[in-house]
């Protein structure tokens, strides 16, 4: 009799397969032999990707440490593993090395109204309009990213709040800055200004995000409604 040939990866169902989970689940989501099923692409006729990526595991017991020391050979030993499938092992795992040789860059604390002023004060110290910005943070006040949300006229620009709670929650961000400037140099809110800062408030509350202060700056001055106390 024949040996009967494994499915392929491609017959599984999509929440199966170990590319797809990480499209869709993230990277953290996979097994150890999952990562390494993906690199290796295919197997050979009688075994899947997968299960090509258990025996390699299998045989350094289970450590990424160990199968970082094999040869061209210790590789190539193994069937359905080539040069090329060897060349992409082998980088994957020097990455990581690199990685875990590199000290973590520590992303900056914005936790102060000063703090957030320095940020927005070279972007928006010259804009002849008014600029509406956010700035999305983490639980710990470290900066994820700062996207502009819309710009206008010298009176006053068009503000989403949908598109700044989109923005939040696309990169999980668990706070937020709001911030705008003043061209006419005068820092003081508007009441269209401080409505503005209610509703974004109060939308915010219900995803679970924390408006931490709003900010108008102005060239050389700023105006924080959290050092207010308003907010």
């Amino acid at each position: 009799m024949h040996a009967q040939n494994k499915p392929s990866i491609r017959e599984w169902a999509e929440e199966d397969r170990p590319r797809e989970k990480l499209i869709h689940l993230g990277a953290e989501q996979l097994s150890t032999t999952e990562l390494i099923a993906i690199l290796l692409q295919s197997g050979s006729i009688t075994e899947s990707a997968v299960d090509l990526a258990h025996r390699l595991i299998k045989e350094c017991n289970g450590n990424l440490n160990e199968m970082a020391k094999w040869s061209n050979k210790d590789f190539t030993a193994f069937k359905g593993v080539g040069q090329a499938k060897f060349a992409i092992i082998k980088a994957a795992l020097e990455l990581g090395k690199r990685r875990g040789a590199q000290d973590v860059i520590q992303r900056k604390l914005y936790n102060t109204s000063a703090s957030i002023y320095q940020l927005f004060h070279p972007i928006l110290c010259d804009a002849p309009h008014e600029e509406f910005w956010i700035l999305l943070l983490n639980q710990a006040c470290r900066k994820i990213k700062h996207i502009k949300i819309s710009s206008g006229g010298i009176d006053g620009t068009y503000v989403d709040i949908r598109t700044i709670l989109r923005e939040a929650l696309l990169h999980r961000a668990t706070q937020l800055a709001i911030i705008h400037n003043h061209p006419s140099g005068n820092e003081q809110p508007s009441l269209s200004d401080k409505k503005l800062t209610y509703k974004i408030k109060e939308a915010s509350k219900i995803m679970d995000i924390t408006l931490v202060d709003h900010l108008i700056v102005c060239d050389g001055h700023y105006y924080s409604f959290n050092d207010q106390g308003i907010l």
